[in-house]
């Protein structure tokens, strides 16, 4: 299996992951990654293409150098475009671009202070990693929106996008898919938190950075975890292969 198929097989795979833990949402949000050099060709769901029905050969490569394909029956949907085509364009790094709008994460996304503190581990892991964006602009199908959005990263591995949901990017699909599933459990310890109603116990600066810094230790366990859930796909739904 080549280098190109072997992405798809993955990304394919986490289509059908976010789907069966209840990430997704109707046929909208998208999943991407970079099969160039330079990060601007990609592979990205087609429109309106539900999660659950997503395989490794009908992901579709663009090319967010070429708009020409968003005025053919080919067009990807506009929002994913302008998001995920800036982000390719802009972080040649940012390999794997996962945007979605899950249950959590955009409950967080909707407070006056939407900042994930740090409570425990997993809220920890974010700390000084993750970017605010607190400046909606509507459905992201406007280029200069894309952009916006795209600038907003500075550098981080995720993207709390204030509003609406988050971004998150990684060097391969299981780095990215990892960082979603602790992302989207972060925001439900502090939501859960904040239910209680009482004062939040706020990890000092100081440690806060030594716990997010010490996870660089359990880099390993993405790729453990993401083979591990794709064993259990070949089980169940083995065609996301296809």
């Amino acid at each position: 299996m080549n280098k190109e198929q072997q992405l798809r097989v993955d990304l394919a795979a986490a289509f059908r992951l976010i789907y069966q833990m209840d990430m997704h949402e109707s046929v909208a949000n998208h999943l991407s990654a970079a099969i160039s050099e330079d990060g601007k060709k990609f592979i990205m769901n087609r429109r309106w293409m539900h999660f659950s029905n997503v395989t490794a050969s009908n992901l579709q490569a663009l090319d967010s150098d070429d708009d020409s394909i968003m005025s053919t029956d080919q067009a990807p949907d506009p929002s994913a475009w302008t998001i995920h085509g800036n982000v390719h364009r802009k972080y040649p790094t940012a390999r794997v671009v996962l945007h979605l709008h899950t249950t959590y994460a955009t409950t967080l996304s909707t407070l006056k202070d939407p900042r994930i503190l740090p409570l425990d581990n997993n809220t920890a892991r974010f700390y000084n990693r993750i970017a605010y964006d607190t400046n909606y602009g509507g459905i992201a199908n406007s280029e200069v929106e894309g952009k916006r959005i795209s600038d907003s990263f500075a550098g981080k591995q995720a993207l709390m996008m204030g509003n609406h949901g988050i971004t998150v990017v990684g060097e391969t699909v299981a780095e990215a898919f990892e960082s979603l599933y602790y992302l989207e459990k972060a925001c439900k310890t502090m939501v859960l938190a904040y239910s209680t109603g009482q004062p939040l116990n706020v990890l000092p600066d100081q440690l806060a950075e030594q716990t997010a810094a010490s996870w660089d230790e359990f880099s390993g366990a993405a790729e453990a975890h993401f083979e591990q859930l794709k064993a259990m796909l070949d089980k169940t739904n083995p065609d996301y292969r296809d």
